[in-house]
This record gives C-alpha cells, sequence and structure tokens, in this order.
C-alpha cells in the first residue's frame, strides 16, 4: 500500500483563514468607505445649509399697474364758509340779548340791545345845536333879505350888503354842519342794535346783561360770532408734486371721526398758487355742503382726493425705497438670484404705495424692504424658493 501525503491536513486551515481575512479585510473596507462616504455627505449637506443661512431671505413682488383712478389721502381742516366776529360799535352796558349759542339766524335779525346814556345825551346836545344854528340862518336871511332891499334904494353901501349875505352863508354851513353831527351820533345810536349780519349760526356768545360794552374791534371783546355753515370751506396742504394733478373741480370723499362710516363730497374750488417753505405743500380750497348741519367749522376730517393715475404708471411698496447719499433706488433680483439697484423717480406718493415714474419694468421683481447691507450683486434668496423654504425650516 503506498504511503499517505504529509501536510495536506494542515493546508485546508490555511485557506479557511485566509479567506476570513480577506472576508474581513472586505468588510473593514467597505465598513470604512460608508463611513468616509456618510461623513462626506453630512459635510456637503452641512455646508449647503451653512451657506443657505449666510444668504439673506428677501420677498419680491412685481411692481402693480397704474389704477385707473388712484387717490390721496390727505388731512383736512373744516371752516365755516363765512365767518363774522361781532363787536360793540357803541359803548355802555348791555341791556338784552337774545340769541345763545346754536341758534339760527336770519340777516338782520337782533342778537342784543346796549344802553347807552352818554351817546343818548351827546344826541340831544348835538339836536339843540342844530335847533340854535336854524335859528341863527332864519335871522341872517331875514336880514340879508333886508339889506339887499335898501341897496336897491341907496341907503346902505353894497360892502354892507355883501358882509351881510356872507353871514348868511357861514351860519348855513354851520346848520349843515350840526345836521351831520345829528346824523352821525343819530346812526351811532343804531349800532346799539346788534343785528345778524347774514344768515347763519350763532357760534358764540361772549358778554351777559349788565356787562360793560366798549366800543371798538381790536382789543374789545367780541360779543358774538355768527358763522355761515350751510356751506363748509374743507382746506388741505396738498405735497408740491402733486398739485399739478389738484385742478379746481377735482372730486374729494370727506370723513369726519364723528360720524364713522358716513362720507361727504366735496369739490376742489382753488388753489393758493403758492408753495408753503416750510412744509413743502400748497394750500387748497374745498367746497362741502352742509344743508344737514353733520360738519362742525374747526374740525379735524380725513380728505380722499381722486385722481386720474397715467395709464402706464407702476407703483411699489413705499417699503420698497431705498435712500442714500446717491439718491432713491429700487432693489430688484435678476435671474441669477443677484441684487441689482435701480435709479427711479417718484410720480406720485399715494401713501402706502409709491407710484414710479421712471426706472422700472413691469416685469422686474422688487425686493420688499431690503434687509441691511443689500448692494449691487448681492447673493439673496427669495422667500417662496425651495431653498429659502429648506432654510427657512432649518432656522
Amino acid at each position: 500500500m503506498p504511503a499517505p501525503e504529509t501536510g495536506s491536513h494542515p493546508a485546508a486551515p490555511r485557506r479557511v483563514l485566509r479567506t476570513a481575512a480577506i472576508v474581513g479585510s472586505t468588510i473593514a473596507i467597505v465598513i470604512v468607505a460608508s463611513g468616509i462616504t456618510v461623513r462626506a455627505i453630512e459635510s456637503s449637506r452641512l455646508r449647503a445649509w451653512t451657506e443657505a443661512q449666510a444668504l439673506p431671505i428677501v420677498a419680491v413682488s412685481t411692481p402693480r399697474g397704474g389704477a385707473g383712478d388712484a387717490g390721496l389721502e390727505l388731512p383736512g381742516r373744516i371752516e365755516a364758509y363765512a365767518t363774522a366776529p361781532i363787536y360793540a360799535r357803541v359803548s355802555g352796558y348791555l341791556k338784552s340779548w337774545k340769541k345763545d349759542i346754536g341758534a339760527h339766524v336770519k340777516a338782520g335779525e337782533l342778537l342784543a340791545e346796549i344802553e347807552t346814556p352818554d351817546l343818548d345825551q351827546q344826541l340831544l346836545q348835538a339836536r339843540a345845536a342844530l335847533a340854535s344854528a336854524q335859528a341863527n340862518v332864519a335871522l341872517a336871511q331875514t336880514t340879508a333879505t333886508r339889506w339887499s332891499a335898501l341897496l336897491a334904494s341907496g341907503s346902505v353901501a353894497k360892502q354892507d350888503v355883501d358882509e351881510k349875505q356872507s353871514d348868511l352863508a357861514a351860519k348855513q354851513a354851520m346848520v349843515r354842519a350840526a345836521q351831520a353831527n345829528v346824523d352821525l351820533l343819530a346812526t351811532t345810536k343804531g349800532f346799539a342794535r346788534i343785528v345778524a349780519p347774514f344768515d347763519g349760526t350763532v357760534t358764540a356768545r361772549n358778554t351777559d346783561v349788565g356787562a360793560l360794552v366798549s366800543a371798538g374791534g381790536g382789543s374789545a371783546p367780541q360779543l358774538f360770532v355768527v358763522s355761515n355753515t350751510r356751506t363748509l370751506r374743507v382746506y388741505v396742504n396738498v405735497p408740491q408734486n402733486q398739485v399739478p394733478s389738484v385742478v379746481p373741480g377735482t372730486r374729494a370723499t370727506i370723513t369726519v371721526p364723528e360720524h364713522p362710516g358716513k362720507t361727504y363730497t366735496g369739490t376742489v374750488v382753488s388753489s393758493a398758487q403758492a408753495v408753503n417753505a416750510a412744509s413743502g405743500t400748497t394750500l387748497m380750497q374745498l367746497s362741502v355742503d352742509n344743508a344737514a348741519g353733520d360738519l362742525m367749522p374747526g374740525s379735524f376730517a380725513n380728505v380722499h382726493l381722486s385722481l386720474a393715475a397715467p395709464v402706464q404708471s407702476l407703483s411699489v411698496p413705499a417699503s420698497a425705497l431705498i435712500f442714500d447719499s446717491r439718491g432713491l433706488f429700487v432693489a430688484t433680483v435678476d435671474a441669477d438670484s443677484r441684487v441689482k439697484l435701480k435709479p427711479v423717480t417718484i410720480a406720485r406718493d399715494l401713501g402706502k404705495f409709491i407710484e414710479i415714474g421712471s426706472g422700472l419694468d413691469a416685469t422686474d421683481r422688487v425686493i420688499d424692504s431690503p434687509p441691511d447691507g443689500v448692494g449691487d450683486g448681492t447673493r439673496v434668496q427669495v422667500a417662496d424658493s425651495p431653498r429659502a423654504g429648506s432654510a427657512a425650516a432649518a432656522r
């Protein structure tokens, strides 16, 4: 029989060990590679997340087209169409008053009476002086007539007759002066009756029975104030750049705090045609019918002026404007998500929105409320983009 081979049995375990080592090494390499791959993916994700966090997120919108009718909201002041402060023309004591505040009066209606004892005595004295002057004229007339008759007979000199005629003329002039003084005092006495100058409402009464009344209009107090409130004036200050759009005849809608939800119609009737250097505005006057008596002189009002907007006008939110030393700009976002600053001009200020005169296209994506530090070429994220959404979620 042949002898058995030596060393065949030890070779098999070596192959098993070698195979196991190879498999283990492969598994280790796979594990290490997987770990490296996972780390690379996570690092890439972290880098992308960091970059996304670093980019500012902005909200954009396209410019709005101009409406057919735009409005200009302004504060206004309501005043009476006509106001007459009434002063005393004679001195004395207030005898009585007939109308109180809020009373509706007609032109010529009695408001009050003044008792004038001093003026009454002056009038009596003036009438007595007039009567004396008239008596002197009558005597001078008789004398002049007689001397003229004697002149025809040659009994008196022509010089004497001329003196008598001159004396008559002088006394007639004195009569006219005395009559004028009586008329003046009588007219002044008529002012003891204080009457309404026009139809209106008594808006103030600053006197009472027995009060000492002094004649005058500067230092003396007002006795009454009568205002015509059937038609009212509304004054608004229009910005200088809007003045050409607000022409006489422009319609306005007026609201007041004391009547919420109720509107009144007014019309622009005149302009001051001058700019106030302090405010940069022009005073405009509107007329409002107040037959119902709802509106009160001196009150505040909100005025909405209806202005025709240019057909091709574009408007952006007021918060989209950027002011700096170079001028006025609007920040837009281009196709590469980079900021582009566009210089613009303002056509009209409509409050929350600004109407742009030039420098903007209808397809531009305008940044609303641009963050600080945004300039030409700055990369940004649009708020409604997927990356911006993921960045916001990560935050």
